[in-house]
């Protein structure tokens, strides 16, 4: 067997700092193609308008390396270790959250991370369990991944659980749905990815929404009964007339995004999480090559 790819969790701290800075600073290219694609085929002229306004903030905060939003959100990093990586888990967990309080102090970043009770506020984007941290693993030989994504509030706070009866099927899945992004409006300034979770228990529901929500865009579920509902509720949903930023218009949402897990014979929970049309997210990938940033 090859030696093993070791991690220094030192340099992480660099790495975090970096991510948290692209996520706020670019937008990942399938975004921006979505927003282009939503305005070819809006047909109600207001909306167009909205969706070229929001694509030239874009451009101007890309071109004069500022923020795309104010809100520097929930910092998230989801790690993904491979086989044949070895690296200290606690020390790659510290490094991150001080890599998180870097930036924050560093570029200077808005903190936005308060206690849940007496509000107080560190400053520097770090809290009780903030950053929100998700280790998982991967087959990949020899290889280190580490996605950054800010979550705002105006769509966090679009979230939803629904522990549904089994009884009802899928039809109190698409229901709820529907319902959600009704509910919804234009608070997470859409055009939304509508993240949908089904199945697990509660927690798991909700995370699954969470992933769902911040796929890459228009990528599909692998589960193929859940691919085919993407389908159906994305284009129930744009048929609901919200348009970007609540104005009207057929561009409510990018796409509807599923994930699934197995639940228990009487469960059947669902679960909702929208993401704004700043679509923030970046990744970094640690190999025996070297280092590289993506989205």
């Amino acid at each position: 067997m090859a030696e093993p790819l070791r991690i220094d969790p030192t340099a992480i701290i660099q790495v975090a700092t970096e991510l948290y800075i692209r996520a706020l600073k670019i937008l990942p290219p399938d975004i921006k193609a979505g927003l282009a694609q939503l305005q070819e085929r809006e047909n109600h002229p207001t909306a167009r308008s909205v969706l070229g306004t929001i694509m030239e903030n874009i451009r101007v905060a890309e071109t004069g390396h500022m923020l795309l939003c104010q809100d520097t959100g929930v910092p998230i990093y989801n790690v993904s270790i491979g086989r044949n990586v070895a690296v200290d888990g606690f020390a790659l967990k510290e490094a991150l959250r001080a890599g998180c309080a870097q930036a924050t102090r560093d570029h200077p970043l808005r903190s936005s991370v308060v206690h849940p009770l007496t509000r107080s506020n560190e400053h520097n984007s770090c809290g009780r369990g903030v950053p929100i941290i998700h280790i998982d693993f991967c087959a990949a030989e020899g290889v280190l991944e580490i996605e950054m994504i800010p979550k705002g509030s105006g769509s966090e706070n679009q979230s939803w659980l629904k522990m549904a009866l089994p009884a009802d099927g899928v039809a109190a899945i698409k229901t709820f749905v529907i319902d959600c992004v009704l509910a919804a409006g234009a608070k997470p300034c859409p055009p939304t990815i509508v993240g949908v979770g089904i199945g697990g228990t509660a927690d798991a529901c909700m995370h699954l929404a969470k992933i769902a929500a911040t796929r890459p865009l228009y990528s599909s579920c692998d589960d193929p009964a859940a691919a085919a509902l993407e389908v159906e509720l994305g284009a129930a949903v744009n048929s609901l007339g919200i348009g970007p930023q609540g104005l009207g218009g057929d561009a409510t949402a990018f796409a509807v995004h599923i994930e699934t897990a197995a639940t228990h014979i009487t469960l059947n929970p669902v679960a909702v999480n929208l993401q704004c049309h700043s679509a923030r997210r970046a990744s970094a990938r640690i190999t025996r090559e070297g280092l590289s940033y993506g989205f």
